[in-house]
């Protein structure tokens, strides 16, 4: 599968609207995350802003954007990243909620979203390392 990130058409990122449409998603994800009893306990820092810049930076760099995220904080690990933190299906499904909110409010083709969204689910359960009802 090649990576949608290099696109010979330009990449994915430009294609979206760059870096805009992806404060936007992330911000809508994180408005959705503050209020969220299940996934909130999983973001240790009171103030969510650094969360979502990292998670912004993460996310334009895997899309064609810059590399700001590998310059600031090294390879994304993401396993490792999330391994401190039990992540059961509860947690990847209010998780994928509130990213498919936050794809939803921004203006993607239906092929863009189902390209994003693929990446998205599959990076959701590659994160889940807890048994079912771990959480519970």
């Amino acid at each position: 599968m090649t990576d949608p990130a290099s696109r010979s058409d330009g990449s994915f990122y430009a294609e979206i609207g760059g870096s805009p449409t992806f404060e936007k998603i992330v911000a809508t994800f994180y408005e959705g995350v503050a209020n969220d009893p299940i996934l909130r306990p999983l973001y240790p820092e009171e103030d969510l802003g650094p969360a979502a810049i990292r998670f912004q930076l993460f996310l334009e760099q895997y899309w064609g954007g810059p590399g700001t995220y590998s310059e600031v904080r090294g390879h994304p690990r993401l396993r490792m990243r999330h391994q401190p933190f039990v992540i059961g299906e509860v947690e990847r499904d209010r998780w994928l909620h509130h990213i498919g909110v936050g794809l939803d409010s921004v203006s993607l083709t239906a092929e863009q979203r189902q390209t994003f969204w693929a990446y998205l689910v599959m990076a959701a359960h590659a994160m889940v390392n807890a048994p079912e009802n771990a959480s519970q």
